[in-house]
């Protein structure tokens, strides 16, 4: 937009030329007078768009500007130039800044000046537009006007307002297109009755392929919406043609056009469908294709279509049609004297169906029936390849009973499966290796997904070399997969080989990130094309940009991404302000990689080299009088910045936060208007205050707020609370809510009462089981998932048990299909309830039960009592088994834990993920491993500390200090996410001593390596840090530090911890504090700078800026930015 400014200068710039006192209007063409008078009359954006079109066909001559300037003089005008740039640069931050008069604009135009817009806009190839000497970068300005959400939507609502009537129908399509593509939340549901009801048909077809397109999304009642406006234009189409009118208007063509919306389609009209469009419809080559993508289609949608293709003449049984059904598979009913073949096409087509959005349960059911079906007189062993994902369905001991043949044979089947759980793939791979004996690259490539079974023993036993193929062939994929045991397997072993600097460079992705400091010490030869697609840590980062730094340009190792983690103050500090300013974008493209501390170092750098153009987010870390600069129009750019930005990232402190807030609300004048302030708002929308919810947000801003909403992560119970009230303002009782409007509200559910959400529960089962599946724990919603545990009992009521058992007569059992269902809810099943659980349902279900997060102490023990029932004595137990368990693990007693085999350390991986174990209980799985795997402390290797994790925790000191250091080492950046207690910490400290030399020693990246070890430092080693180094402690070690060790600091530097620490101080800590540390604290917290020669810079450079020159302020990026330079510099026009 900014390039725009300089065709106005065009109208209005002081050329030397001799002005011609006897111009008048015949001297100009005609629309070249007209631009002149709009620009007189202030219509700047008339006057730009009419000498474009005059443009287009006419060329610029010499004289041009001289006539343009004699009418003026002609016409008694008197133009300052210093007055009409002011009139200039107020009308275009208008336009920018407040996109509803763009509106207003834009509705004034005329026919042939909107035409030029649009094309200009849109469908313009130009990269430059030149206008005599003057050269603007069109692409540039478009950037900058589709970047802006303000002037996005304005372009939507003024397409939707006159395209239609100004440009062709195809074109405006096409318009529409754009612009939704990037802000497909423009669509609500009462736009849609701004869209035409009469369009062209191409251009009808077009515009319904972009809804199509857009289905997934936009909201359900958007959705709903979509399929009325499709609906009305399909039916008058129909209606004209020469049908019968007392069939359907659902032709097979129309179905196409449909596509995804079919599934809005009522019952009643699905069953009205004339039998030979069904027949032409199911005929498409593409129907499949569509069929494949309805996931949002119910049984009784699904199996109303499938009677219709029944009826319509399609041998339902033919392995063609099977394949014709795509989704509709998911719902297939009629099983009666269906052979195995038959039953096994279906299975194969059913593997698509974990894309429903619910059903799930049914599904499984259904595959349960089909499995029985494909395995008529077979076994298992001959039909494994042919079962498609319904293996999955399979229990352990069906998969325990198959031969090593049968799995080597069904591998490329069974390495296409997804949804395999922990226990299953453990079996599987045993039993593939077992047959091929020798673990190589070949053997591992074709195991696919299977790969995370391989135990870490095998992987570590493995030929180096083989391992290095696999990290380069197409199984890296799945490395990422891997337990972290695993992984630390795969690397000590090629670290020990020889081969490691070869290999790292093909590490890629996360599994880089396990590669301990002490190891990238030992390799040479890094460059910085090396880094690129691998994921660092932050001690990682550190340590290889200063070393790449001293062979590297910066440029090439900001590039990188990952690589500004490395980036420390000092760096940010010495770079160039050119080299700076040019390179900033690889920090705000990576701000998600930063650390707050480093935002901070980058604020404090802007601020210093050009605090005109600083980017307005970066106001938020600097300290809170700052943000008096934000006023007027910049207060939009500070917006939209900000709201561009995730706000966490940058960790403000609370007292911070709340001024930014107040801020912000200032700027938009104490209230959200409309969709307008929620588009500019972004992200920000999550940290309005739940008063300024509750009495400053309009129900027109509600309605496009709500998507903005449901993204948002951390909202508090009272935010919540006013977003419900706003829900009811806006849709009114829940009584009366739609299965759509429960869909769009989504999570919000959970806020309802008990009674409201019993009639929704009523009217609209299915889709309260769906919400409440993504809910998560039962401390976010007890309400509703009580609802739905009630709703789906309830439905299941008078279903009769085959339970005989006397203890359980009148009792009902919990099935396969309600534990399926029910998720989270299963916390509802009373103790006795589980108790009488049938044995075959518990070995069916036994992971999903052991990841309910909810069941107390005695519904554990009942679970961990029937897996006895099902699996026998504790000894006999198979890793697998005791795997599978998940939290029920945690109802083992100290004696009963001693009975287990925990000889596998890929066993005490998963039961160490556990964080609710007993000191004794750890100590007992510790024992246990050690005796099993008959090993001792001072044998471990850096997998079996990685895989113990949390349960190190229960070690004792002469235990810790026998670590073998080289384990250590390799493990150390996992030991340092584990919160161990003080003493346990200061022995790993003294181990990390005898790696890394003394803690005196230590430099920001071994800081950051060793994590919560830090919390071990004693008084004396924490008081010798340098004040620099304080940042680079780890904020989880922060709060490991005992308070009478952390008061030891001295106001330096605790000052210098950086915002992200700082707000890690606990309550304990801080009442340790003195008055002068408490000041010191506040400081990191505000991000003040505390070295006394930039903290003159910065003030010096504050007062520089409390008296700016015309605009009173300094200017914000973007638009602002250019502003301001335009008007304090002489254009050489």
């Amino acid at each position: 937009m900014s390039r725009l400014l300089k065709i106005c200068f065009l109208l209005i710039s002081v050329n030397h030329a001799e002005i011609v006192h006897s111009q008048n209007a015949e001297d100009l063409p005609p629309l070249l007078h007209k631009a002149v008078e709009e620009v007189i009359t202030g219509k700047y954006l008339n006057a730009i768009l009419d000498i474009l079109h005059f443009q287009s066909s006419n060329v610029w001559t010499a004289d041009m500007l001289t006539k343009v300037m004699a009418y003026f003089h002609a016409q008694e005008v008197m133009f300052t130039l210093s007055s009409l740039q002011v009139s200039i640069k107020s009308y275009l931050q208008n336009l920018l800044y407040q996109p509803r008069q763009l509106l207003s604009e834009f509705q004034q135009l005329d026919q042939q000046q909107f035409q030029t817009a649009m094309k200009y806009l849109f469908n313009s190839r130009k990269h430059h537009i030149e206008m005599g000497n003057i050269i603007i970068d069109w692409d540039k300005t478009r950037e900058i006007l589709f970047q802006s959400p303000g002037v996005n939507r304005t372009l939507f609502l003024i397409t939707l307002d006159k395209c239609f009537l100004a440009l062709s129908a195809l074109d405006c399509v096409d318009i529409l297109s754009q612009v939704l593509h990037s802000a497909v939340n423009y669509l609500q549901p009462d736009i849609i009755g701004s869209l035409p009801n009469v369009l062209q048909e191409d251009a009808f077809r077009n515009l319904s392929t972009v809804f199509k397109d857009l289905y997934d999304r936009t909201s359900a009642n958007t959705q709903r919406a979509l399929y009325g406006w499709m609906k009305q234009i399909l039916q008058t189409s129909y209606n004209r043609s020469a049908f019968n009118e007392s069939t359907s208007w659902v032709s097979a063509e129309n179905l196409w056009i449909l596509g995804r919306y079919m599934v809005h389609l009522p019952l009643e009209e699905i069953l009205k469908i004339s039998l030979s469009e069904i027949r032409l419809f199911v005929s498409y080559d593409n129907a499949t294709k569509q069929l494949d993508t309805v996931y949002d289609i119910t049984p009784e949608l699904a199996q109303a279509f499938l009677e219709r293709i029944k009826s319509s003449g399609f041998d339902m049984r033919n392995t063609s049609t099977i394949y014709r059904l795509g989704l509709l598979v998911c719902f297939y009913d009629d099983m009666e004297q269906m052979d195995a073949a038959v039953a096994r096409a279906l299975l194969h087509q059913m593997i698509k169906c974990n894309q429903l959005r619910g059903f799930q349960a049914e599904v499984q059911k259904l595959k349960s029936q089909l499995l029985n079906i494909a395995m008529q007189n077979q076994t298992l062993n001959d039909i494994l390849g042919s079962l498609s994902d319904a293996v999955v369905g399979l229990t352990s001991s069906q998969l325990e009973s198959l031969s090593p043949e049968a799995v080597h044979n069904a591998i490329a089947t069974l390495n296409q499966v997804s949804g395999w759980a922990k226990s299953q793939v453990m079996i599987l791979s045993s039993k593939y290796l077992s047959y091929e004996k020798v673990l190589s690259f070949y053997n591992v490539s074709q195991m696919g997904a299977l790969v995370t079974g391989i135990s870490t023993q095998s992987f570590y036993s493995m030929n180096p070399k083989e391992l290095s193929q696999i990290i380069r062939g197409t199984t890296s994929q799945y490395l990422s997969d891997l337990s972290p045991a695993q992984q630390q397997g795969i690397l000590r072993k090629i670290a020990a080989s020889g081969d490691f600097s070869s290999s790292v460079k093909d590490i890629q992705g996360a599994f880089f990130k396990e590669i301990s400091l002490s190891d990238l010490w030992k390799q040479t030869g890094y460059n910085s094309s090396m880094m690129k697609g691998k994921e660092l840590r932050r001690s990682q980062a550190l340590y290889l940009y200063e070393l790449l730094s001293k062979k590297n340009y910066p440029v090439d190792l900001l590039s990188t991404g990952q690589l500004v983690k490395g980036v420390t103050c000092q760096l940010v500090e010495s770079m160039g302000t050119d080299f700076f300013l040019n390179n900033f974008k690889f920090f705000e493209n990576n701000l998600h990689l930063l650390s707050p501390y480093q935002v901070n170092c980058l604020a404090w750098k802007f601020w210093k080299v050009s605090s005109v153009s600083i980017p307005p987010f970066l106001l938020l870390v600097l300290p809170i009088e700052y943000l008096e600069y934000v006023s007027g129009p910049l207060c939009v750019s500070f917006i939209e910045s900000l709201g561009k930005t995730e706000m966490d990232l940058l960790n403000p402190s609370l007292h911070k936060k709340n001024a930014v807030l107040q801020k912000v609300q200032e700027c938009l004048n104490g209230s959200v208007a409309d969709e307008y302030d929620v588009d500019l708002l972004g992200n920000l929308i999550c940290h309005l205050p739940p008063a300024f919810l509750h009495g400053r947000m309009s129900l027109k801003a509600m309605a496009t707020a709500l998507h903005q909403f449901k993204l948002c992560q951390q909202l508090s119970h009272e935010q919540k609370t006013e977003i419900k009230y706003k829900l009811l303002e806006l849709y009114g009782s829940p009584n009366n809510w739609t299965a759509e409007t429960i869909l769009d509200v989504g999570p919000f559910l959970a806020l309802l009462s008990k009674g409201e959400l019993n009639v929704l529960a009523e009217k609209f089962p299915d889709t309260i089981l769906q919400i409440a599946k993504a809910i998560g724990p039962i401390s976010s919603a007890e309400e509703l998932l009580s609802t739905v545990f009630e709703s789906v009992s309830n439905a299941t009521a008078n279903i009769e048990s085959s339970i005989t058992r006397p203890d359980c007569l009148g009792t009902r059992a919990p099935s396969s299909d309600e534990i399926i269902k029910l998720a989270e809810a299963n916390v509802f099943w009373s103790v006795q309830e589980l108790k009488c659980m049938d044995t075959g349902t518990f070995d069916k279900n036994v992971e999903l039960l052991g990841t309910v997060s909810g069941f107390n102490s005695s519904q554990l023990i009942v679970l961990k009592e029937k897996a006895k029932q099902v699996w026998g004595s504790l000894p006999d137990w198979k890793s697998y088994h005791i795997v599978s368990l998940g939290r029920t693990a945690l109802a083992l007693t100290e004696h009963e834990i001693k009975e287990l085999d925990l000889h596998s350390v890929d066993t005490i991986s998963v039961l160490s993920q556990q964080t609710e174990w007993t000191f004794t209980q750890a100590r007992s799985i510790l024992q246990g491993f050690l005796e099993d795997s008959g090993q001792t402390i001072s044998t471990l290797k850096s997998f079996d500390l990685v895989g113990l994790g949390a349960i190190l925790c229960a070690l004792n000191s002469t235990e810790i200090m026998s670590i073998r250091t080289a384990e250590f080492s390799a493990a150390v950046a996992r030991i340092g996410l584990l919160f161990c207690s003080t003493p346990v910490l200061r022995q790993f400290k003294k181990m990390t001593e005898s790696v890394f030399g003394t803690a005196t020693s230590w430099n920001g990246s071994i800081l950051q390596e060793i994590g919560t070890i830090a919390g071990g430092l004693n008084e004396d080693e924490l008081k010798a840090f340098d004040k620099n180094l304080m940042p680079y402690f780890q904020p989880i070690a922060i709060r490991c530090i005992p308070p009478e060790i952390f008061q030891a600091l001295s106001p330096e530097q605790i000052a210098n911890l950086g915002p992200e620490n700082a707000a890690m101080v606990t309550r304990s800590q801080r009442e340790h504090l003195n008055a002068s540390q408490l000041q010191s604290l506040q400081l990191a917290l505000d991000g003040a700078r505390t070295s006394t020669p930039e903290t003159q810079s910065g003030a010096s450079t504050t007062q520089a800026m409390q008296t700016p020159a015309a605009s009173g302020a300094p200017c914000l990026s973007g638009f602002g930015i250019w502003l301001c330079a335009v008007f304090t510099l002489h254009l050489p026009f």
